[in-house]
């Protein structure tokens, strides 16, 4: 038996939002049934759903960052229960037996990962609907735990934000003695501050914005600098071992390269566009310095970070909206006019 299952979606990329009736899949043996209390709000969902990125299909609901609890399960699940609180972030399949799935790196899938929304069911081909809506049916692989600890509202953008900042720092070794810095404080960035700092780091944020600094120490920054100032540039060159750069747009990368040391790297997590303007191939010949990209990570990785975050008591900041405010949301989205995540109550849409 399907599931009647409402949402809001983008019809075309020139639509609204709009409320949506589509219908879920009957449970297979490996899935689980989950009644979605919080979904994120991520830029993507704007790329997408404005076909930014010329490989949308509508209609589309949107949504990647989805936590809510478990009311059935199929009958070869074994690790979850109906009740538990449980998350999913941007992958609902993969292909399962590539070097990389094989690895725990379903997010490198060789055939390609299924993603939550926007994409085809590897089984079926129906299209994916994401977490703008009151239910979701997934693959008992693809379902990570969450700790009743964390505020689940404010714990629904680790499954984006989160873990496409965790997993880089993890990848990049960033520890205890760690010099580090941070480009950017938004969605992602404020994020890289917290496991950065919680990870044991020296912490810098890069900002091309005056009067951050009080707020930046806030969420775990030793130290801020402006971007602009090339004073302040100077006198950090050839400081830092490790740059997450979480700016979305195309920026110019060369200023913050010669801030990293010898056999440093400059890791791209925001940034899908060409790199412009070209970079200075004498600032990385020179330092043999790298630049580097990272996106999110797998579920293994995803659920060390949820447990890392229950440990340390780490959630994004966030504002809460009801899903009739989402078309709102994305226009304040694009003007960086939120600190630092929306994200939907589902419980309103009943009455959306």
């Amino acid at each position: 038996m399907t599931f009647p299952t409402r949402g809001y979606a983008a019809q075309s990329a020139t639509t609204p939002l709009a409320p949506f009736q589509f219908e879920r899949r009957a449970p297979r043996p490996d899935d689980v049934v989950i009644d979605i209390l919080y979904c994120g709000v991520c830029h993507s969902d704007i790329h997408q759903a404005r076909n930014e990125w010329h490989s949308s299909m509508f209609p589309m609901v949107p949504g990647h960052e989805i936590v809510g609890r478990v009311s059935a399960v199929g009958s070869a699940v074994t690790r979850f229960k109906a009740g538990d609180t449980v998350g999913v972030g941007c992958m609902v399949d993969s292909c399962q037996h590539c070097a990389s799935c094989q690895a725990g790196l379903e997010q490198y899938c060789e055939q390609g990962a299924t993603w939550t929304y926007n994409d085809k069911d590897r089984q079926d081909g129906t299209l994916t609907f994401g977490g703008y809506s009151e239910r979701v049916v997934v693959s008992d692989k693809f379902v990570v735990s969450i700790s009743d600890k964390l505020d689940l509202k404010a714990a629904a953008p680790l499954l984006c934000a989160g873990i496409t900042t965790w997993s880089p720092l993890r990848h990049w070794k960033v520890g205890k003695g760690s010099k580090i810095a941070v480009i950017g404080l938004g969605g992602l960035g404020h994020m890289g501050l917290k496991f950065a700092k919680a990870m044991g780091a020296d912490v810098t944020l890069f900002t091309r914005s005056p009067g951050k600094e009080e707020e930046a120490r806030r969420l775990g920054a030793d130290h801020v600098v402006l971007s602009t100032d090339e004073k302040q540039m100077a006198a950090v060159a050839r400081q830092f071992e490790f740059i997450l750069d979480t700016v979305p747009n195309p920026h110019d990368l060369n200023p913050y390269l010669n801030t990293l040391s010898l056999n440093g790297t400059l890791c791209l997590v925001g940034q899908l566009q060409p790199l412009d303007p070209p970079v200075n191939a004498t600032s990385v010949v020179l330092g043999r310095r790298s630049i580097a990209g990272s996106a999110i990570g797998g579920i293994a990785e995803t659920q060390e970070m949820l447990d890392f975050c229950a440990e340390h008591n780490i959630v994004s900041d966030i504002e809460v909206i009801d899903m009739k405010d989402i078309n709102a949301a994305y226009e304040r989205v694009i003007k960086s006019d939120v600190r630092y995540r929306f994200v939907i109550d589902m419980a309103s849409l009943k009455a959306a």
